[in-house]
Formats: C-alpha cells, sequence, structure tokens
C-alpha cells in the first residue's frame, strides 16, 4: 500500500507527475508535455548525473534482440524515435558503428534471436570465429566462438539524449525540480500526492521511475529489484583498428563472463564494461571508487587480453555506476497492485538505456489508455508472483 503523508500546505495541482526524472522519466516527461499534459518531474539530483545509471556515455543500441518479438519491435521503434529527436534538435545522439555480438558456442548461440530479428526487417550476420578475425582486425577469437553482426546497430551518447530531453521537456512546459527528494506518496483512486520536504504536489496520475533507488520507496511499493555497483574503463589501445568509425561497438561472452563494450572515440581508449556480477548496494550508503576492488580492472583487462590484446593497454580512465537488476532481467512496465493511476518503470537490468525513448512513449499511451503496439506482458510485475 503507497503510505500516507501529512503536509498542512495546499498541494500545487498538474495532471501528471513523473518521479525519477533520469532516462526513463525524462524521455515519458518529454512525451507528456508534448501531447499537451501539464507535467511536473521530481528528480532527487540534477539529471543527467553520476548517480543513477545513465552516466558514463556511451550505451549500445541494437535490434536483434534477446527476449523476443516484442524487444526487437520495440528497439526498432527506440531507433526511430531517436532519429527523430536527432531532426527535432540538431544534436547527434546516435552513431551507426555496427554492433558485434561474440559468444563461446558452449555457452550462448545466436539462432533464436536472428528468427526474430530477420522477421522484423532486421540486417543481422552470423559469423563464425575465423570470418571474424578476418574482416575486424584487432579481434582474436579461437574456434569456440561464434559471432552476430548487425551492421546498422550502434550506440547512443547516453548524458546528451538526457540532456536533449530534459531541454525539450521544459520547452514543451513541462516543470523540473531538480535535487528534490520525495519524502512521501499518497494515492487515492482518483489522486496521487507527492510530498517532498518544502511542498506537496498532486495530480490524477503519476509515474515513478527511480532506477537504482526504487527501494528508497519500499514503503510505498516493494519490487524484486536489486540494485549492483557496476564498473567501466577506458584502455589505451596500439592500433587505428580500435578508433571509431573503424571498431564496432561490441559484447563478448562465455566462460569468463559477459561483456560489453565501444570503440576508441576521440583516443579516449576502448571502453569495456561487465554485465554480470557486480557488489550489492543500498540507496543512501556510498558507492565504492574505481579501483577499491582489484577485480575492478582486473576483470576487464583480462576480458579484454581474451579476444582484443591490442586494446589492452593502459587504463586511460574509469567510472562507476549502477545497474537495478530484476530476477529474470526483464524490464517492470505495469500499474501499481494497487492504485491503477500509478505507473511503475525500473527494472532495466543494465540493457534498458536504448529504449529509453520508446519508454517514454509507451508510458504516456498507458496514461492516455491508448494501445501502445506492443505485447507488454513479459513486464508486467504478476510474472513474479507465479
Amino acid at each position: 500500500m503507497i503510505a500516507c503523508g501529512e503536509d498542512d500546505s495546499i498541494p500545487k495541482s498538474y495532471d501528471v507527475i513523473v518521479v525519477g526524472a533520469g532516462s526513463m522519466g525524462m524521455s515519458a516527461g518529454y512525451e507528456l508535455a508534448a501531447r499537451g499534459a501539464k507535467t511536473l518531474l521530481i528528480d532527487a539530483f540534477d539529471p543527467p548525473h553520476p548517480n543513477g545509471s545513465h552516466h558514463g556515455e556511451p550505451r549500445l543500441i541494437r535490434h536483434a534482440y534477446h527476449g523476443g518479438d516484442s524487444y526487437v519491435k520495440m528497439a526498432l521503434r527506440a531507433d526511430e524515435r531517436w532519429l527523430a529527436l536527432e531532426k527535432e534538435t540538431g544534436q547527434k545522439l546516435l552513431e551507426r558503428s555496427g554492433v558485434l555480438n561474440m559468444a563461446e558456442t558452449s555457452f550462448y548461440n545466436y539462432e533464436g534471436r536472428l528468427d526474430d530479428a530477420r522477421a522484423n526487417g532486421v540486417q543481422v550476420e552470423l559469423l563464425s570465429a575465423a570470418e571474424i578475425n578476418r574482416r575486424f582486425p584487432g579481434v582474436q577469437l579461437p574456434d569456440s566462438f561464434q559471432g552476430m553482426y548487425e551492421p546498422n546497430a550502434g550506440y547512443l551518447y547516453s548524458e546528451r539524449c538526457v540532456t536533449t530531453y530534459k531541454q525539450q521537456a521544459i520547452a514543451a512546459g513541462a516543470e523540473l525540480l531538480v535535487n528534490t527528494f520525495v519524502t512521501d506518496i499518497q494515492a487515492t483512486p482518483s489522486n496521487v500526492t507527492v510530498f517532498t520536504k518544502d511542498a506537496s504536489y498532486t495530480a490524477p496520475q503519476i509515474i515513478i521511475t527511480v532506477g537504482a533507488w526504487f527501494n528508497m520507496l519500499s514503503n510505498h511499493i516493494s519490487l524484486p529489484i536489486r540494485a549492483v555497483r557496476k564498473v567501466v574503463g577506458w584502455f589505451e589501445t596500439n592500433s587505428a583498428a580500435f578508433d571509431a568509425g573503424v571498431f564496432p561497438g561490441f559484447t563478448w561472452g562465455g566462460a569468463a563472463g559477459g561483456y560489453y563494450g565501444f570503440p576508441s572515440i576521440n583516443g579516449a581508449g576502448i571502453k569495456i564494461g561487465r554485465h554480470d556480477t557486480g557488489i550489492e548496494w543500498s540507496p543512501g550508503e556510498p558507492i565504492a571508487p574505481f579501483g577499491t576492488y582489484p577485480e575492478d580492472e582486473d576483470d576487464l583487462r583480462r576480458a579484454l587480453d581474451a579476444f582484443v590484446p591490442g586494446g589492452a593497454g593502459k587504463l586511460l580512465q574509469s567510472a562507476v555506476c549502477k545497474y537495478e537488476f530484476t530476477p529474470d532481467e526483464d524490464f517492470i512496465i505495469d500499474a501499481h497492485p494497487e492504485h491503477a493511476n500509478v505507473l511503475l518503470a525500473g527494472g532495466f537490468s543494465g540493457h534498458g538505456f536504448k529504449f529509453a525513448s520508446v519508454v517514454g512513449e509507451i508510458l504516456a499511451d498507458q496514461l492516455e489508455k491508448k494501445s501502445t503496439g506492443y505485447d507488454l506482458r513479459l513486464f508486467e510485475l504478476s510474472r513474479f508472483a507465479k
């Protein structure tokens, strides 16, 4: 049950309130404001910021997606929406670098993903290790690996994306409260009131999308979301073969773990992060800086040594961010189980940023009781009860 709060002031009224103005929330706020809704966005920090999951750009965008047809359709629509935002603002947000996925065949194969991709018109190639080594100088894969290459995939400048949505949301009439913690939420069937330290705000409907900070709202809604500390590093390369415009974005996985990364952009070095593992983190706790644990650098360097040894030079820079995992790593996009006018969007599990543009559209459609055009049963809360 969402808890009640007490405030003697008269709440300021809106059509919709969005709690959490990171990637998903800012996209939704822009979409709602552009449709004419009087929209309030509230964030505990000032996005873009290093306290969530969107900083330390870039982020991969792929279309041949695991998880089935809904993910593929959403990825393609997200791509369209990012391009539309580029056209509208003149900001470069998406680079079509291609994305090369590499996996040890004893752990994973791409056959199922290929079927969904091709059924939706996604251009994709299945490659042997020998073909990958020939086509992508610098990659050294053993025969036990296989690859899937998407030439039209690439990466997004995540912080620039959030900034652009922020500017567009405000231009469309949305109000944005930054550095403002929500202290309480009260919901009735016809109204929701959001309390902060200094004021309260009310609207018929609300979206809660607070990323790794959902546990701060555990009195209001308990979601099976586990926040973990993640690290990424940028490593010096020994060849122009790893530069942006030449080398693709990539994923690499097998017995040693699952990794993702990007070419060297403007000499910054190859960026690599590990998708699996991570140290659990609770909102409000300090987060350990990069290098606190030996594996912060060792894991990343070991992966680079395994398939792109020429990209495993000196560590040039590093960053720490957060994932928020659901048990099955699928998203949560659903109404609160007791309050139909409270929409929840979370648990994007380290692979959600690319979908921010379409998730904002989906949330706005749901509030307006429109068909989203997607099968969203994959993201319902009821799946955890089963």
